[in-house]
C-alpha cells in the first residue's frame, strides 16, 4: 500500500491583542471575504517560518512565537489533500500595512464573527475559539 500522497500545505494565523483580532479582507477571486492572514508553505520551508513569512507579507507585522492550535484538511477531487495549519499569537511588531491580497485591520472578535466571512470561516472560527476539530 502506497503511504505517500500529494498534499498542499497552507497556514492561517490569528494575531490578537486583547479582544481584538487582525483580519484581512481577501479580494482573491478564489477566496474572498474576511479571514485571518496566511498562505502556502513553500517546498522545503518549515511550517513556522512559513506562517511568520505569510503574516509579514500580508500585514507588514512580524509575528513571533506562533502556537499551533488546530489543523483542518480535506481531499480534493483529484485525490490530493489540502491542509491548513492554524496558529495563534499575540506577539508582534511593526507597522500594519495592506498587501495586494486585501486590506487588513483590527476588529473586535464579536464584530469579526458578524462580518462577511470568507467561505468556510465559520467552521474555522470554531477551531480557534471553541476548539472544535470536526
Amino acid at each position: 500500500m502506497d503511504r505517500t500522497e500529494v498534499v498542499t500545505i497552507t497556514n492561517m494565523c490569528m494575531v490578537y491583542d486583547g479582544d481584538k483580532v487582525l483580519v484581512q479582507e481577501k479580494i482573491d477571486d478564489d477566496y474572498c471575504g474576511v479571514t485571518f492572514p496566511g498562505g502556502h508553505v513553500e517546498k522545503g520551508e518549515s511550517f513556522t517560518d512559513a506562517v511568520i513569512r505569510e503574516v509579514f507579507e500580508e500585514t507588514g507585522l512580524r509575528i513571533s512565537s506562533p502556537a499551533l492550535c488546530g489543523i483542518k484538511d480535506w481531499s480534493n477531487d483529484d485525490g490530493s489533500r489540502y491542509m491548513v495549519l492554524f496558529y495563534k499569537t499575540n506577539k508582534f511588531e511593526g507597522k500594519l500595512s495592506a498587501s495586494n491580497e486585501g486590506e487588513v485591520y483590527w476588529t473586535e472578535i464579536e464584530d469579526m464573527k458578524k462580518a462577511d466571512l470568507a467561505d468556510g470561516m465559520e467552521k474555522v472560527l470554531e477551531v480557534f475559539f471553541e476548539r472544535k476539530f470536526k
